[in-house]
């Protein structure tokens, strides 16, 4: 009879009313925003009435021929100097990896060596390329030769700019791929071999995927800066997009307006490119994002 009434008694227990959490009020901080959004204004303002921007020229060579195929030689360097980078950083992240000593010290001898020299020194060496070797001849080790290349013909400044940025970006892309590889628990991998699958199906099926999602925010970065570092190869006269328009304001001598005109389109593909970063973010998430949710 005491156990019912005890029962009852804590059953009338009246339930306490839920913390009503008031967030601090931060004045400052709405202040500071306040003057930095009035400041960007009267900035943007003061730039639009300028007029020794030059608005109208800006306008006038936004869509010019020369800019335009500027920005498409900017946009090839790009992707083929990235699909070299990924491609070849994935390899030497492996080989930085392996339990194979040879493959090992390579893979590091490459990255120290274009990790520690100016990509610029990198593109002018690769550009001068036949002051070291006039010619380069395929045939037989220790035989005649079957073909003789002329390098300066070989070596054109589009191949030096895509062999000079592709290859610097490799051994950046092996440290992220390497990273991301790294990120996996090694118990993934001792599973997969109970499992019977090779080293290879492994690396392929269960690391890869799951690496992804670490490798993905970096490559998108450095696929920003990719298309930035383009304009280096102007010192090579590869008529890129800021190449184009120096040849137009050397005997226009209207600097700042396709300096302005450059910079457009360089946001403009940036913007889409941290678009299209966002959307592989999200992608390769999605199971870790669940995760977060289903534990909540």
């Amino acid at each position: 009879m005491q156990l019912t009434s005890d029962l009852i008694m804590s059953d009338a227990t009246p339930v306490p009313e839920a913390i009503r959490a008031v967030p601090v009020r931060r004045p400052s901080r709405w202040i500071a925003g306040s003057i930095a959004v009035l400041l960007a204004c009267w900035f943007a303002v003061d730039l639009a009435r300028n007029p020794r921007m030059q608005w109208s020229i800006v306008g006038h060579y936004l869509t010019a021929a020369p800019i335009l195929h500027g920005l498409v030689t900017t946009l090839e360097l790009t992707v083929i100097a990235m699909a070299i980078g990924l491609v070849l950083g994935t390899l030497l992240a492996v080989m930085r990896l392996s339990e194979n000593p040879f493959a090992r010290t390579f893979a590091l001898g490459y990255i120290g060596l274009f990790r520690g020299t100016p990509v610029l020194v990198q593109v002018i060496l690769w550009f001068n390329l036949s002051a070291v070797f006039p010619h380069v001849v395929v045939g037989v080790p220790g035989g005649p030769g079957l073909v003789e290349l002329d390098v300066n013909q070989l070596i054109t400044p589009f191949v030096a700019a895509v062999l000079g940025l592709g290859l610097n970006e490799a051994a950046y892309m092996a440290e992220i791929v390497r990273s991301g590889i790294a990120s996996i628990s090694p118990g993934q991998r001792k599973a997969a071999a109970a499992l019977g699958l090779t080293r290879r199906q492994t690396m392929r099926r269960i690391v890869l995927p799951q690496a992804m999602r670490v490798i993905v925010p970096p490559t998108g970065n450095e696929t920003i800066t990719m298309l930035k570092m383009t304009s280096i190869v102007s010192v090579i006269a590869m008529s890129e997009l800021l190449y184009s328009a120096q040849a137009i304001y050397s005997q226009t001598y209207q600097t700042i307006p396709l300096l302005i005109v450059v910079s457009i389109w360089y946001l403009a593909v940036t913007t889409v490119l941290t678009a299209g970063q966002t959307v592989l973010e999200r992608r390769f998430s999605r199971g870790t994002r669940a995760s977060k949710a289903g534990d909540r």
